[in-house]
């Protein structure tokens, strides 16, 4: 211990007087933090392994467990905080680099919260949705820019392959590897159900997946992972990973304690191997560049599926869409600040990208300004925790939204933040038969359908609020919104006015 010793930031408190010695506790945690001591006749903790993850409170059959904060402190100081200074004695310890799971958990802000719906009174009335008809069908790819008949007045079709979903919601990426085969599958038959899509992430497509394909996006990053023809050709649709919001400009990895069995198949690399993207595409230096991968995977699928970039939420972002509006891409997908993952430099993910918000904002209005925007979709992501963050966001200009963290959520993930260990007690992010297993992939998908069936009907709810029987007409309608306790130019780049106008 001594300088290297760090107090453990969680504390299990055991209720002796209803803990009946069941050893469920230490059967179920992964990270054998409980053990049953012979010598003291009771169950014991090693609290320096609790990740906070809620498994053995949750099937404690006698509720004798509960995980509290520790409080445990350094002495107060505003500039270095407990948390700044238990990073530098790990560094110190280690000479690594620190590695954190999940969205960025600092409190910066969440511009969502500060943004307020508009509702119809008695000039422009509500509409009912138990009663009138409400379309919240979303078209994701290009947009003709004008209506062609033929000489008898038939619409000409124009429509080049895009995506049709029953609501604006999608499942963002998350790779077969990162996440286990029943999560794979969960979110695979509630896409199907629900007539949505979800995304493989840039781990490949386990054959059994393929049935799904007509509800697939599959993505090809820098290291190509699982990308082959078969591959190409059974999904609805490409996406192209240039970033994801967790880090930005920084490759993928997984690592090789993860690469076991069909993950390393799928991929086609050795198992034990770690999976590493480098951080750019090296064949993509330039907007040129981009056109030609985006137009290989056009030609290679027949121009029969719509592309999609992906970009990480950056400064410069409103010009980084204007050049991959103009590449031939059919949407643009945009991964904010708060985008989860699985693993990445705590560094890079708390302190590189800008709010969705803010990015979506911009490139709505650089693509509407530069009269290009019906040439692609938006799609964005980043925490997107409800149906009023969809609903906020198509307000700003998007098309759709990916979420990821709401979707693992719904699976059971407990926000633990330890995916990068492999021991996910839920069975989500993790590689272990026995961990796996915990996943009832009948039941997940189910609660995924529950989840997003709930939030169509909220999503109508404010639609019909708001005196609104379309998404579409939603849509950018920034008229509808309102900000609160925000400054002048945040009401600017976001093209709100302040609540009150």
């Amino acid at each position: 211990m001594g300088i290297a010793y760090i107090y453990p930031p969680y504390e299990v408190v055991r209720n002796k007087d209803r803990c009946i010695g069941c050893r469920v506790c230490e059967r179920q945690c992964a990270n054998e933090v409980h053990h049953y001591s012979e010598e003291a006749g009771c169950m014991m903790a090693d609290e320096s392994k609790c990740v906070n993850c809620h498994r053995c409170v949750s099937l404690c059959p006698t509720r004798a467990l509960k995980i509290v904060k520790t409080d445990h402190t350094f002495k107060e100081n505003a500039n270095w905080s407990g948390k700044a200074i238990q990073e530098i004695y790990r560094q110190a310890s280690t000479g690594g680099v620190l590695l954190s799971s999940m969205g960025n958990p600092e409190p910066y802000p969440i511009y969502f919260d500060k943004i307020l719906l508009n509702a119809s009174q008695v000039t422009n009335p509500s509409i009912d949705p138990l009663r009138e008809p409400m379309e919240t069908r979303v078209f994701l790819g290009k947009k003709p820019k004008q209506i062609k008949r033929d000489k008898n007045g038939n619409i000409l079709p124009q429509n080049t392959p895009h995506l049709e979903l029953s609501m604006p919601v999608m499942f963002s990426a998350m790779s077969y590897g990162s996440i286990s085969y029943n999560a794979h599958e969960s979110l695979a038959r509630a896409a199907r159900e629900l007539g949505i899509y979800y995304n493989t992430g840039e781990g490949g497509l386990h054959e059994d997946f393929y049935q799904y394909g007509a509800n697939t996006i599959v993505q090809v990053a820098s290291g190509r992972f699982g990308v082959h023809s078969d591959y190409l050709d059974t999904a609805a649709a490409i996406e192209i990973k240039m970033g994801q919001g967790a880090k930005p400009g920084i490759g993928g990895h997984l690592p090789g304690t993860k690469i076991v069995g069909d993950v390393s198949r799928t991929r086609m690399i050795p198992e034990g191997s770690d999976a590493i993207s480098p951080a750019p595409h090296h064949d993509i230096y330039s907007i040129e560049d981009l056109r030609q991968l985006v137009y290989s995977l056009k030609e290679a699928t027949n121009y029969e599926k719509p592309v999609i970039v992906k970009i990480a939420a950056v400064h410069n972002v409103s010009a980084i869409a204007s050049g991959i509006a103009r590449s031939g891409a059919d949407i643009i997908a945009i991964d904010g600040y708060r985008g989860g993952t699985g693993a990445a430099p705590t560094r890079i993910r708390d302190n590189v990208g800008i709010p969705i918000e803010l990015a979506l904002a911009s490139v709505d209005k650089r693509l509407r300004d530069e009269g290009i925007r019906d040439d692609v979709s938006i799609v964005v992501g980043g925490s997107i925790r409800s149906s009023a963050d969809v609903f906020k966001a198509i307000a700003l200009g998007a098309d759709c939204c990916y979420i990821g963290t709401a979707a693992l959520l719904a699976l059971g993930c407990h926000l633990c933040r330890s995916c990068h260990e492999g021991k996910c007690n839920w069975g989500i992010a993790t590689q272990r038969p026995d961990l796996v297993k915990r996943l009832n992939p009948d039941i997940g998908y189910k609660r995924l359908v529950n989840m997003l069936t709930a939030w169509n009907h909220e999503i109508k709810e404010m639609m019909g609020g708001m005196g609104i029987n379309s998404i579409e007409s939603l849509k950018g309608n920034r008229l509808m919104l309102r900000g609160i306790g925000m400054t002048e130019k945040e009401l600017e780049i976001l093209g709100i006015k302040h609540a009150g106008e």
